[in-house]
């Protein structure tokens, strides 16, 4: 089974093809999508050089932020795993050298958050 595959469970899953069809156009030369996974309308992108959140924003969707985050600059980050009666799993990204958390995402349980953590762990300290 693939790592995309594990990180996805029950969630929607996204082509890398279907993904750099309609994202393609935020990439910079030598730059390819590895992994990405939506969540409900927003959509996580992995490339080879940072980590891309599209927010899709508003009641028709109309309005989209997308917000880059190049592995080289994320200083840590940390996983709360989901509890018994809290269901949602946060991963939170630091910055350089900030202090409150730069990302702050959660996950359902459907998604593998350790899977995400340790492509993450791979690109940031690897």
């Amino acid at each position: 089974m693939s790592l995309f595959k594990k990180i996805l469970g029950n969630a929607t899953e996204v082509s890398i093809e279907k993904l750099q069809e309609k994202y393609g156009r935020l990439l910079i030369e030598d730059e390819v999508i590895e992994l990405g996974f939506k969540l409900v309308r927003d959509v996580y992108l992995f490339t080879n050089k940072r980590l891309i959140l599209v927010d899709v924003q508003g009641i028709t969707g109309s309005k989209v932020e997308y917000l880059s985050l190049p592995y080289k600059q994320i200083s840590r980050f940390s996983l709360e795993s989901a509890g018994t009666f809290d269901l949602d799993a946060e991963l939170k990204v630091w910055l350089s050298s900030e202090n409150t958390p730069t990302l702050s995402k959660k996950f359902n349980k459907s998604i593998d958050v350790y899977a995400v953590q340790r492509y993450l762990a791979t690109k940031v300290l690897g």
